[in-house]
């Protein structure tokens, strides 16, 4: 049950239906500890609130530790091993869509498929250092090579290396509106090129209830990252107050020429995931703080979609332009700018390796 009163709800339902006491506590409640197999546990973070300092955090790491002693069984069949100390997922400058060893046949190409399928399930349990890595590697389920299982391995072989990380949900404000205050432009006129536009909510929202959130993003894009068709690669990270609440790494559908292109169709990206979370969340009854307030590195992006009198010459970009421009004058992001060391969503784009993954990995995750 999850609820401000989850207390009071259990006893009712445990004076009806005479639920199974816990053994240590004599109540049919407690904590909670596990959920859709990760374990949930309580973490004091050392900037807290001196009045309630633990929040909760998530760890798949029984799953991930599952899931790589059954790869080690199936290595060791066949004389095999996973490599001792992979410290990145992938090996520096690997390519998949380079790679011209002889394709998977049979049993082998479904064990890659098997094998890709547990690393998605352990990125929705909040391993998301692999995210990108596994994303490249998807994209040749339908037709895998030998250098592809080899590397696939090597992420087992990371995650064996690394075996335990977590996902700190923390209540905590960012207050990020407070320190870069001059990132963002409040102050822009929409209506001469988009009139009194408002954001939609729907008509049957509940009432918002209890605490309000502020949500936060950054959005990054490899240009032309892709070594054959030179398409670009989209990353987003989502965060509800200090909780990464969405991350997100695709290859972009269309190939673009410029680095401006790239960013843009990945802004608009952005957009969708950042509509879709404020309509989970206001359907929730969780009330929100203001506009949603996104980073980006490119500053001519950035200023397209924040400043109304800038102008786009590129044609075919003009949805995504119009699209991230009329988000603005609704009031349902600010998009600001930001360095690219300081854009976490680095590494949801790149093939990071070693100390350097290391380092954009410790800006959200916990190890």
């Amino acid at each position: 049950v999850i609820s401000r009163r989850a207390k009071e709800i259990m006893e009712a339902i445990d004076a009806v239906y005479k639920l199974k006491k816990d053994k240590k506590t004599g109540k049919c409640y407690s904590e909670p500890s596990t959920y859709l197999g990760t374990k949930i546990r309580k973490y004091r973070s050392p900037d807290a609130d001196e009045n309630d300092p633990y929040c909760w955090s998530w760890s798949g790491d029984d799953y991930i530790k599952d899931i790589v002693e059954q790869c080690e069984r199936k290595l060791k069949a066949h004389g095999r091993q996973l490599n001792a100390k992979q410290t990145s997922p992938l090996t520096p400058g690997y390519r998949p869509e380079l790679d011209t060893s002889p394709e998977l046949t049979g049993e082998s190409w479904h064990w890659y498929n098997e094998l890709v399928g547990q690393l998605r399930w352990g990125i929705e349990l909040g391993r998301g250092d692999i995210i990108t890595e596994v994303s490249l590697m998807s994209s040749h389920l339908a037709l895998p090579r030998r250098g592809h299982l080899d590397q696939v391995l090597n992420i087992f072989a990371y995650l064996k290396y690394i075996l335990r990380s977590k996902l700190v949900l923390n209540p905590a404000y960012m207050n990020i509106k407070e320190e870069f205050a001059d990132r963002f432009n409040d102050h822009a006129e929409w209506f001469e090129f988009y009139g009194d536009v408002k954001e939609e909510i729907p008509d049957n929202a509940p009432t918002p209830y209890g605490k309000p959130v502020e949500t936060t993003g950054w959005v990054d894009a490899d240009h032309a990252g892709d070594r054959l068709t030179r398409r670009s690669h989209t990353g987003v990270l989502l965060f509800i107050n200090s909780a990464p609440i969405i991350w997100y790494s695709k290859k972009q559908a269309t190939i673009e020429s410029a680095t401006f292109g790239s960013e843009m169709v990945a802004l608009r990206t952005a957009l969708a995931l950042v509509k879709d979370l404020r309509y989970k969340l206001r359907m929730m009854r969780v009330p929100l703080i203001g506009p949603t307030l996104m980073f980006g590195d490119n500053k001519s992006v950035v200023n397209s979609a924040s400043i109304p009198e800038h102008k786009i010459t590129k044609k075919h970009l003009g949805i995504c332009y119009h699209a991230v421009r009329e988000a603005a004058a609704q009031g349902i992001w600010r998009v600001g700018w930001c360095k690219s060391a300081h854009n976490i969503a680095n590494s949801l784009t790149k093939i990071l390796s070693g100390t350097v993954k290391e380092k954009e990995i410790n800006k959200w995750m916990y190890r």
